[in-house]
């Protein structure tokens, strides 16, 4: 038995010929691992699925295949929280099956074959014995992997895995075959709109970008996704590195820019390893740097961490905070493509639009624009949180419906519950209910209805919540996470958790309605940036969702859900009052 571990990397490679040397080789590499006489056991580690004891599965797969022909390796989870701890086993001659749910003490057995009903499912297109092919899942038929290709495949720390199944190949169509305008002309094709939430067209900034003629100009990556619901990003980087990577460096040549960021939330330790790792071997392997495989073109680049500040999602406060100021925004214009990091232009995208871009540049803009609807092309990572059967971040083509993704890709409620609502946007938008379940998910169509895509968060809850509480819970995130900059957003937000918690113990006056509606209206309009404009979204609602419950906290003294501390005898004291 051996344990593959990432290749070290080798000497500087200073012309195309040697990349596509080196891919050869990778790729035959590749192929000799899945094709040998040997036993290929794959281990899921991740942030997630090490909090649920996948090192102790590792471990485990060492100690059993100890002695034998055989390898294990690591791969990063694929987004199917259900079922970790898993493993994917290659058998000689067999196509690779994925055991889901494990104990450290089972693998012996399902090595041997012995605890087949720890299946979950087969890569293949048919059935092996009484397992399943895993495309034919719910929680997988309906995805179509672009940027989570190789996330769960190869190993993260392996610059040669990632190599073999296609990374960098976009970047050198970029560095010998294509001009700037070329390689824009085909994003501006493909339709690519931000996903980090605003959904602003990827090929108009970079367009811009490009023609801003101070110097030097950056790229950015906004990697920090501060959402408590929100962890589509942290699976790219520690699944694959590369591909965030690659996306950054092309727009860096696209854009005429020199160097490169990547601003990482610093609550994602993993992730910021295994990124920092991918940048060290492409360093050495010499796709970054000066006369970038003798194509004449320099590109540096650099990691920043934030702090875990949320406001530093946002744009401008990011750009300070890579410049090492503290993280808040400012007024606009100038534009950042202006006037962005030290008063240069500066192109920023979020890591899932940058995680697109090699696909785009590969297959070409007409491709990625028949994936989609109209208005919003491609497909799109969504995450859930709630009491679901199988929850996990997926990747789906844009207009796929809430219901779908509810009640087939995330398996519908748990057993003993019930739906109420799903929470969208992140903390940045009001819920949904059941009558808008057969809406499309877009950029456009849950507007209509209070709710928003943003960058793909979703929450599901029960009856058991509290629209209150829950109200309260989101109001209050946003109130901490206000960088207190600008007044409206400063006051305005602790103000209405204030009155929140008035109504929630049983204090409130029907007056506290329309204060709660009109104060949030002056946040909304008067706030400086995005956080502020949006952040009585949730409670506003909650209250257009669920006004019964608002009215019985107030008028009956009760919390239908029983979750708020209100009492009897709160409510016999309101009404002596």
């Amino acid at each position: 038995m051996s344990t593959l571990s990432a290749t070290s990397t080798p000497i500087q490679l200073s012309s195309r010929a040697d990349f596509e040397a080196y891919r050869d080789q990778a790729v035959q590499r590749w192929a000799s691992l899945w094709n040998g006489n040997q036993t290929v056991v794959s281990v899921g580690i991740g942030s997630c699925s090490v909090a649920k004891g996948a090192l102790d599965v590792f471990a485990a797969c060492e100690a059993a295949l100890q002695g034998q022909e055989g390898i294990v390796r690591q791969v990063s989870c694929d987004g199917a929280c259900w079922m970790e701890p898993w493993i994917e086993v290659k058998r000689p001659g067999q196509p690779p099956v994925i055991y889901g749910n494990l104990a450290p003490s089972e693998i012996s057995d399902v090595l041997a074959g012995r605890l087949e009903a720890r299946a979950i499912g087969v890569r293949a297109e048919q059935p092996l014995g009484s397992i399943p092919p895993l495309a034919r899942l719910p929680f997988f038929k309906h995805q179509q992997r672009i940027v989570l290709a190789n996330v769960g495949v190869i190993d993260p720390d392996s610059i040669e895995d990632a190599i073999a199944r296609g990374a960098y190949s976009a970047y050198l169509k970029v560095l010998f075959d294509l001009s700037g305008e070329e390689a824009i002309a085909e994003l501006t094709a493909s339709g690519l709109r931000g996903r980090g939430g605003a959904g602003f067209p990827a090929g108009i900034k970079w367009e811009s970008g490009r023609k801003a003629k101070a110097r030097p100009k950056f790229v950015v990556c906004n990697s920090h996704e501060g959402e408590p619901n929100v962890y589509k990003d942290r699976r790219i980087h520690e699944g694959d590195p590369h591909r965030i990577l690659e996306g950054i460096l092309i727009a860096c040549i696209a854009c005429g820019a020199e160097r490169g960021y990547n601003y990482i939330g610093g609550e994602y330790p993993l992730a910021i390893k295994r990124f920092r790792k991918a940048v060290q071997d492409a360093e050495r392997l010499g796709l970054i740097g000066k006369n970038v495989l003798g194509s004449g073109k320099n590109v540096a680049f650099r990691v920043r961490t934030g702090g875990g500040a949320y406001i530093c999602g946002e744009g401008s406060a990011l750009m300070y905070s890579i410049m090492g100021v503290r993280g808040q925004p400012r007024t606009k214009p100038p534009r950042s493509v202006e006037e962005g990091i030290w008063k240069r232009p500066t192109v920023a995208n979020n890591t899932e639009t940058l995680a697109n871009v090699p696909d785009i540049i590969l297959k070409g803009g007409e491709w990625y624009a028949g994936i989609g609807t109209e208005k919003s092309k491609g497909t799109k990572l969504m995450t859930v949180q709630g009491p679901l059967k199988t929850m996990g971040l997926v990747e789906v083509p844009m207009g796929i419906t809430l219901r779908t993704l509810i009640e087939e890709v995330w398996g519908g409620m748990r057993d003993g519950y019930r739906f109420k609502g799903i929470q969208t946007g992140g903390v940045s938008a009001g819920p949904l209910k059941e009558e808008h379940l057969d809406l499309p998910i877009d950029f456009d169509s849950l507007t209509s209805e209070g709710g928003m895509l943003g960058s793909g968060g979703f929450a599901v809850f029960d009856e058991s919540v509290c629209a209150v509480d829950y109200a309260r819970y989101l109001t209050a995130f946003n109130r901490y996470e206000s960088c207190s900059k600008c007044v409206p957003c400063r006051l305005g937000n602790p103000a209405l958790v204030e009155i929140l918690d008035r109504i929630r113990l049983g204090r409130g006056a029907e007056a506290d309605l329309p204060l709660m509606d009109r104060t949030s209206k002056h946040i909304i309009e008067l706030s400086l940036c995005g956080l502020g404009q949006v952040a009585p979204a949730p409670l506003l609602g909650m209250m257009k969702m669920y006004p019964e419950e608002f009215r019985a906290h107030i008028v009956d003294g009760v919390c239908p859900s029983g979750v708020c501390p209100i009492s009897a005898d709160d409510a016999v004291l309101a009404a002596g009052d």
